[in-house]
């Protein structure tokens, strides 16, 4: 085949450093990414209160996608670093009061960022959504937005694969409906959705494909409008709290997070949420979650794999004996899906409908291997009740698991303060009444409030003990706990609610009524209930056994104590109080202050989208960096010029689909380039130019002049480019992977490029050369 014809040397076009940007993406990207993350991103007002935090996101967004835009037509490869750095900016100029100039980070600034970051993640741990639009929540929006459009932008506009941009979309849409708790309403779906459709527009070269491309967005749009219409709302549920999730099975075993970070968040919501409908109770009891088994200093109770279980199909085995009232009582679930059932008492019936459920007569709980939310249950129990004096005179070996009797890692002064206090009881009953009279009694100094007191000391428990001596149900069940163990009474951690208020048709339990208690297990009669929380609204619930020691004893039931002083009250927006902010997690008994949080989860995800889009755009940087050193040498012209701009077209068709085997000369390569990639016109005739040129400079010795090759090499590179490539070679171009070698011969598909000669301009080995055709 003849070699294409070689035309006049066309006028010299100016390059870029960077390869050729489609008309008009210099905004429409950073547009369309900017406005898909907000989209996808909008189901965010569903976890924090207000519409403050939409300011702030869009802030974000929008200086992280401007930047990008600006960077992507100077250098490609600044794009991701130049936004990160515009981000870091932004939140220290938005949040710190001590950055370099107002914007820098500098030390004393890091450690407001970071205080913050902290702050962000105590406030999430005790609060349930919608949260407070405090600046540490504020901060972390501005954070998590900007680095998503960093991935978004990255995948969408830089590599130009917007299709591959939706899996960090995903992310931003995904948190909330892990975090909600509550079902996010259906506008959320169509949000989302438009967003991703906004990104299947970018490319701008295919733009002739936007009214189908928009049709096929808006029929989608319309059928998530549709189906959010007909469920009226989508998401999941968690176990109370959303600051965990709804828990799950880990590799460890363990099924679920610490229970504790809910409780206070439940306690201070501006609006409770009623949960249960109780009907036919007679005498109110605790409804029971779950119960506690494992406790680990600094770090709290963990809820362990609960024991293999009995169906809900017949009679259950009681964890009970002695004494007890029995009743039935009738459960309406008005919001409540979990992997627990919450029970009464010692269940001996549960009518929860389909199979799922069993029954751990050991743990006293009711799970299943997925969250379920049934419509209402019917139950049969057992309400134990010995009286004070049988429960004095209970003996017998220990036949429960030993680890509730496990205090490893107990500080040596929490074991000294219950000795103390139990120091006058002969018996595990009067020690368990000791220790709860230490916390309830009229001559207690310990008061109930959700703020607890922080402590200064190296033993969260030990300061609540000595110094705070202020907190809710989490603190004094823990407390109480621990201390009955270390005085050898078998004990754990009960967490659940109150019996509610009651009504016309039954008692109402609500968000209002979560709680946690003790139970304490004595020979011959099993698990009994203590409650060491001061209280003072009337939920407490004291057992026959405790009422009748407390008055042998001549003291004032815990629920006629006086009412401690009242706390501060919400302000009148219904966020939480801001006086009163809650201390350091660390500083808290019982709390999780690991990852195990959702917003932990959310911290690993954001990190993890960007991680991945920058890992995804190195190897497409470098291609770039390649390019732009080509380009460079050709433009300059002289020796090695030639090589240069002959090395970036072989690269390009490669990357295209197009590889040349290393034995074809420079006219049979360029034929092949032109024919498969289906060149005409203007591109065709700069090929054969640049052929041409090559050939000149390799065979004859003229060496090109400043600024003709770098256009001739920009007019082929955009004609090859928009035939399209796969997603996979944008990501990871072939010019940059090690060469195979491959057959020559002008009828195969694929080969490798031709080699020229170095720098030296000298011809390259060939087996056979052509002379150079003159213009």
């Amino acid at each position: 085949m003849s070699a294409p014809t070689t035309l006049p040397p066309a006028p010299a076009t100016s390059a870029s450093a960077g390869p050729p940007v489609p008309a008009g993406s210099a905004l429409l990207g950073p547009v369309a990414s900017a406005l898909a993350v907000l989209l996808a991103g909008s189901a965010t007002g569903a976890v924090v209160q207000g519409l403050g935090w939409l300011g702030y996101a869009a802030l974000a967004v929008a200086v992280t996608a401007a930047t990008g835009g600006l960077l992507l037509a100077v250098r490609p490869w600044l794009a991701a670093p130049g936004q990160l750095l515009a981000l870091v900016l932004l939140g220290t100029g938005l949040f710190t009061d001590s950055g370099v100039f107002g914007v820098l980070p500098g030390p004393a600034a890091l450690r407001e960022l970071s205080a913050l970051l902290g702050g962000a993640g105590a406030q999430i741990d005790t609060g349930l959504p919608p949260v407070a639009a405090t600046p540490e929540i504020l901060l972390l929006v501005t954070l998590g937005f900007g680095a998503l459009t960093i991935a978004v932008f990255g995948l969408a506009v830089t590599i130009g694969a917007p299709a591959a941009a939706g899996v960090p979309l995903l992310v931003v849409f995904a948190v909330p409906v892990a975090l909600e708790s509550e079902l996010l309403p259906w506008w959320s779906l169509v949000a989302a959705a438009a967003g991703f459709g906004v990104l299947l527009l970018l490319r701008p070269d295919r733009l002739r494909q936007a009214p189908a491309g928009a049709a096929v967005v808006a029929v989608a749009v319309a059928g998530a409008l549709l189906a959010g219409s007909a469920a009226t709302a989508v998401g999941t549920a968690g176990r109370f709290d959303a600051s965990g999730g709804a828990a799950g099975g880990g590799a460890d075993g363990s099924i679920g997070l610490s229970p504790f970070t809910s409780l206070r968040g439940q306690l201070t919501r501006s609006e409770p949420r009623p949960l249960f409908e109780v009907r036919g109770m007679t005498d109110p009891a605790y409804l029971r979650a779950l119960t506690l088994q494992t406790y680990v200093p600094q770090e709290g109770w963990t809820a362990g794999r609960p024991q293999p279980g009995v169906p809900l199909t017949g009679p259950l085995p009681p964890s009970t004996t002695g004494p007890a009232t029995e009743q039935t009582v009738q459960v309406e679930n008005l919001g409540f899906r979990d992997y627990w059932l919450p029970v009464f008492g010692d269940p001996t019936a549960i009518d929860a409908g389909p199979d799922g459920w069993a029954y751990d007569a050991a743990g006293g709980i009711v799970y299943s291997e997925r969250p379920r939310e049934e419509d209402g249950w019917s139950q049969s129990m057992r309400l134990p009740d010995p009286s004070a004096d049988q429960l004095r005179a209970a003996s017998g070996p220990v036949t429960v698991d030993r680890a509730y009797l496990d205090t490893t890692g107990v500080d040596p002064r929490v074991v000294q303060i219950a000795r103390e206090v139990t120091a006058d009881a002969t018996n595990p009953f009067d020690r368990a009444m000791a220790i709860e009279n230490h916390f309830t009694g009229p001559d207690s100094p310990f008061t109930y409030s959700l703020a607890t007191a922080p402590g200064a000391g190296d033993d969260a428990l030990v300061d609540f003990l000595t110094v705070g001596r202020t907190g809710y149900c989490e603190q004094y069940a823990s407390a109480m706990a621990v201390m009955l163990r270390t005085v050898g009474v078998p004990a754990r951690v009960a967490v659940g609610f109150t019996a509610g208020t009651e009504g016309v048709d039954g008692r109402t339990i609500s968000t209002d009524n979560a709680h946690a208690w003790v139970e304490a297990w004595f020979p011959g009669h099993g698990w009994m209930t203590f409650d060491p929380t001061p209280l003072a609204d009337g939920q407490t619930i004291e057992p026959g056994y405790v009422q009748q020691a407390q008055e042998q004893q001549g003291g004032t039931p815990a629920q006629e104590q006086p009412a401690p002083e009242p706390g501060p009250a919400p302000p009148a927006d219904g966020g939480d109080t801001a006086s009163a902010p809650p201390p350091p997690a660390e500083d808290r008994p019982g709390t999780d202050t690991g990852a195990g949080t959702a917003w932990g989860v959310l911290a690993v995800a954001v990190a993890l989208a960007a991680g991945l889009a920058l890992l995804a755009l190195g190897p497409r940087f470098w291609r770039r960096r390649l390019y732009a050193g080509r380009v460079a040498q050709a433009r300059a012209g002289g020796a090695g010029a030639a090589t240069a701009a002959w090395e970036e077209i072989l690269a390009v068709s490669r990357d295209h689909g197009v590889p040349v085997p290393a034995s074809e000369t420079v006219r049979s390569a360029a034929a092949r380039i032109a024919e498969r990639h289906g060149l005409v016109g203007r591109p065709a005739e700069a090929l054969a130019e640049l052929a041409g040129r090559v050939e000149q400079s390799w065979y004859g010795g003229v060496l090109p002049g400043p600024e003709i090759l770098d256009g001739l090499v920009d007019e082929v590179r955009t004609a090859i480019a928009a035939g399209g490539t796969s997603l996979r070679s944008r990501m990871l171009p072939p010019s940059i992977r090690p060469r195979p070698v491959l057959p020559t011969g002008r009828g195969h598909a694929a080969g490798e490029p031709a080699e020229g000669p170095r720098a030296s301009g000298r011809p390259g080995t060939a087996p056979h050369t052509e002379p150079a055709e003159r213009a």
